[in-house]
């Protein structure tokens, strides 16, 4: 294909007979209105979706429209053209065609956007439509900053040299140029590019070793000389206002940045180890915004009644799981939709992990005395409607807790335990009285966190021997057909297989018989009731059931049971 020509959309959109004349004129009419291109207006107003817009200028200019969520691109490929320039014309390199190179573009009609992308890939150029969202997407994945990451330690390690003078660093560390400073800064904007939930900064021996957590599971980033810890560690304590003397004793703290525009809250955790300090950062996009109840992956019978008893005004409701099973997610996504004008809402936490307007967050501190129970009974005082606990750590923090469910409160916490019919004896072994926990726990819901497959490279398998075991020992398992998917890794999911992470659940709700069984000081017999309860609507079986439909793997399925069953 040559240089293209220039189309109308709207004429393309109609004679495709993808929108109406009458849809048409109201599109433009609220074009003129916002001054927005007339696609994102279709769009946002319901008539066309961005696929089908891609698809109809592909048919009109007879080129290809290539859909990037299952384009396997080379990132060696991509880089021929600057990231500035990739950004700059909304274009992409995806193939290398002999002397030819196959770019998309959003908008292949756009006569300079090709010319300049000619002269900057210095070859004959063919095009193809793609999305524009995924294409920004694609562009943030793939134009990563680990080759500036590793050059920016190396030019560290340069300038330190064999002695580290910490007076003259506290310093000189404020220049934008510090090379420490253009490394963090860095680190950062790559991990919030890919989605990281925490970077871990580890020294050893001979080296410091820089990891991202994504969806759950610690993937290298760089390495860099083990001189150069000291200065990075140093940069971040100053950073979050820590004890830069202090180096023996574990020290937690905060602060925030800004990257790529976006304000991110940084929780810091810094520990003494063999070969220096140990880092992890955990980061708190602000700028994602909090996940709904209808997006956390509850099965919708089950959402119905959480939603139902959450809007109860004398309630506990208990939400457990390991760490980083997503309770605080869930939990604020409740909080969200009960955030109205006529509620006030208190959340007594360590840390505060999200920020809600409208409601009154407390950060506990346990050097001054501001602990769980103190800020617990505080917030009675208040009159609130509604309390969010973060955790219920102790016996007094559990009694203050059900004891305001008894007296007119909405009262959500979390619990470790591995199931939701040991918490309410988890409560018990605590201290807190058996007709206290019967009267004021209304529900108990469990949670697991499962990597979803890569919608790009997924594709049918065949159980193993092991997960073949596995099913046969549990033949109720089944009860349908199953089709068991497996990412076999792609670009899109930095060649793991997964992409994203979705919770399952399990819910125990405090029936009359419960509520009995619950009083009585026999707790195997609540047990016993709290299974029969849960029967079909486990942890395991859910997570089977998503294995089941393809969208998580057997293996996934059998880490979630196996938990539940140890």
């Amino acid at each position: 294909m040559g240089r293209p020509e220039k189309i109308r959309l709207g004429d393309i959109l109609v004679g495709q007979k993808i929108v109406s004349q009458e849809d048409l004129r109201l599109a433009l009419e609220q074009q003129k209105r916002t001054g927005r291109k007339l696609g994102r207006v279709l769009v946002e107003m319901g008539f066309v979706s961005e696929d089908q817009i891609c698809e109809a200028i592909a048919r009109q200019l007879n080129i290809p429209f290539v859909n990037l969520k299952f384009f396997n691109t080379s990132q060696e490929v991509v880089r021929r053209l600057p990231e500035t320039q990739a950004r700059r014309f909304r274009a992409i390199v995806l193939e290398e065609r002999g002397a030819k190179y196959l770019v998309g573009m959003s908008d292949p009609t756009d006569l300079f956007a090709f010319d300049e992308l000619t002269r900057f890939l210095k070859r004959e150029i063919q095009t193809a439509v793609v999305n524009d969202g995924l294409l920004v997407q694609t562009i943030d994945r793939l134009y990563r900053r680990t080759e500036e990451i590793s050059g920016l330690a190396k030019e560290l390690e340069r300038d330190m040299g064999d002695y580290i003078d910490f007076g003259a660093l506290g310093v000189g560390l404020g220049a934008e140029d510090a090379p420490v400073v253009k490394l963090l800064q860095t680190v950062f904007e790559d991990a919030i590019q890919v989605n990281a939930s925490d970077v871990h900064i580890e020294p050893q021996e001979s080296k410091v070793q820089i990891r991202f957590r994504i969806d759950g599971v610690l993937l290298p980033q760089t390495e860099t000389d083990v001189k150069t810890g000291p200065a990075i560690v140093l940069r971040l304590k100053l950073m979050a206002s820590l004890d830069i003397s202090e180096k023996r004793l574990p020290q937690d703290g905060r602060f925030a940045v800004i990257v790529r525009d976006q304000p991110v809250d940084v929780r810091m955790s810094t520990m003494p180890t063999q070969h220096g300090e140990s880092v992890v950062l955990r980061l708190l996009n602000q700028k994602t915004g909090l996940l709904g109840l209808d997006h956390v992956g509850m099965p919708t019978d089950m959402l119905a009644r959480f939603r139902q008893i959450i809007r109860r005004t004398n309630a506990m409701v208990l939400v457990t799981g390991p760490t980083g099973s997503g309770k605080t997610t869930t939990l604020y996504a409740a909080l969200a939709e009960l955030n109205t004008v006529d509620k006030k809402i208190i959340t007594v936490e360590d840390p505060v992990e999200y920020r809600l307007p409208g409601i009154n967050q407390v950060q506990i501190n346990e050097k001054i005395e501001l602990t769980f129970a103190r800020v617990l009974r505080a917030a009675l005082r208040q009159d609130p409607d509604i309390i969010l606990v973060g955790e219920m750590r102790d016996e007094e923090t559990a009694q203050i807790g059900l004891r305001a469910a008894l007296t007119g409160h909405l009262v959500l916490s979390t619990l470790h335990t591995k199931d939701a019919a040991s918490s309410p004896i988890r409560l018990i072994d605590m201290g807190a009285p058996n007709y206290m926990v019967a009267t004021s726990l209304h529900a108990v819901l469990a949670q697991r966190l499962v990597r979803l497959n890569c919608e790009s490279c997924a594709e049918p398998y065949q159980p193993v021997d092991l997960e073949l075991r596995w099913l046969a020992a549990r033949p109720d398992e089944g009860g349908g057909p199953a089709r068991f998917m497996r990412g076999r890794g792609c670009s899109n999911c930095n060649g793991t297989g997964f992409q994203g992470r979705i919770g399952v659940y399990e819910m125990l709700e405090m029936t009359p018989e419960l509520a009995r069984a619950a009083s009585s000081s026999d707790t195997s017999l609540f047990t016993e009731v709290a299974k029969r309860q849960l029967e079909g609507h486990t942890l395991g079986r859910n997570a089977y059931r998503l294995a089941a439909a393809g969208r998580t793997t057997l293996d996934e399925a059998i880490r979630v049971a196996s938990a539940q069953e140890e």
